[in-house]
């Protein structure tokens, strides 16, 4: 495309044109290393250029300077209307400060500056800790009057971001004083030795909701994911002699064990031998009650003989009574017919006696 400098000649195609270079300027003296051409005043090119783009523009650009500055307006207002919400955020849209909608993560618009935009970190897990890395050590007051040295973080995050920026003001401060407040009531209500061993779950419980029911009447917008108490100890100046009568009431317990083990031995051997004697007393009464039984039927059974013939069994009855007191007596046997009458005994069962006596 041709080149002209107010129809006073120019630059066409590659040569020619009156012998002037391409900025409507001819050769002049040589230089060297340039066949005789000196470089262009950088200067002139720079304001024969502008004359070029005032042609361009309708006007003779007067208006120029106007038209920047509504693309740099325009601009500036589309940066700042322009916002972009990240994963762990919620955007809260403000039009003249008065909440106006909630948006979700990603690149959204809003009309600046009627409106302005928050974006609290809803998914953020916050943590407040109370007695530890230089902080004061909170000493509160148990159930039973005495002092507990404790220690305790409370976890929380945003729950509503609208309730979150719009009920409350300094949020963390404020969670920081519910739960020490909270926590203040439940150590009053319980004793220093529960707090410190066995109770401490149910505590850390009980001021967890009561900081979450106190959180929700003001409507803050702030949810509660735990409370853990870290450290339940007695003040430093007494806890050497909290050890010693933690050392004494574990020694108590060992004593209680070991006299428990030693009832419960005492106490199953007894029960062993009253069921051994019970167990005895049930079988002798069998054995009784079938010995007696069985000589009533032996009774029966010799009274039906007895009745089909009386003297007969009378007779064996005698005699077998007779039998049976004589086996177990000493004997002396006299015949009164013979000589004088009197027989020469051997005393066999009195010799059997004195030969057992010696053995």
């Amino acid at each position: 495309m041709p080149w002209n400098n107010n129809g006073n000649g120019g630059w066409q195609g590659g040569g020619g044109g009156g012998g002037r270079g391409p900025w409507g300027q001819g050769p002049s003296g040589g230089g060297p290393g340039r066949g005789g051409q000196t470089p262009p005043d950088l200067e002139e090119i720079i304001k024969k250029s502008q004359e070029r783009l005032k042609d361009i523009i309708p006007g003779g650009g007067g208006s120029f300077p106007w038209i920047i500055m509504i693309v740099a307006a325009v601009g500036i207002w589309l940066f700042n209307s322009a916002y972009r919400v990240q994963p762990d955020e919620q955007g809260v849209v403000l039009r003249f400060g008065e909440y106006a909608r909630t948006t979700e993560p990603g690149l959204h618009f809003a009309l600046w500056p009627v409106e302005t935009v928050e974006t609290p970190k809803v998914l953020k897990e916050n943590q407040i800790t109370f007695g530890g890395r230089g902080q004061a050590v909170g000493q509160m007051l148990a159930g039973d009057q005495n002092i507990v040295d404790i220690q305790f973080t409370v976890q929380w995050r945003i729950k509503d971001a609208q309730n979150f920026l719009f009920n409350v003001r300094e949020q963390e401060e404020l969670v920081a004083v519910v739960a020490e407040s909270a926590l203040r009531e439940i150590v009053g209500r319980t004793r220093a030795d529960q707090i410190r061993t066995r109770g401490r779950q149910e505590a850390q419980q009980q001021v967890r909701e009561l900081i979450q029911r106190t959180l929700d009447s003001y409507q803050a917008g702030i949810t509660i994911n735990g409370v853990q108490l870290e450290k339940a100890d007695p003040p430093p100046q007494v806890i050497d002699a909290f050890e010693e009568v933690q050392r004494a009431e574990q020694n108590q317990n060992k004593f209680i064990r070991d006299a428990e083990q030693y009832r419960n031995q005492l106490l199953g051997g007894a029960r062993g031998r009253a069921s051994q004697i019970v167990e005895s007393a049930k079988a002798y009464k069998s054995r009784v009650v079938a010995e007696a039984e069985g000589e009533a039927n032996r009774f029966s059974q010799v009274y039906a003989e007895y009745a089909k013939a009386k003297d007969v069994t009378r007779k064996r009855i005698f005699l077998e009574t007779l039998e049976e007191i004589m086996q177990s007596t000493n004997k002396v046997i006299i015949e009164g017919d013979k000589g004088s009458g009197v027989v020469p005994y051997l005393p066999l069962p009195e010799i059997q006696k004195r030969s057992s006596g010696a053995n």
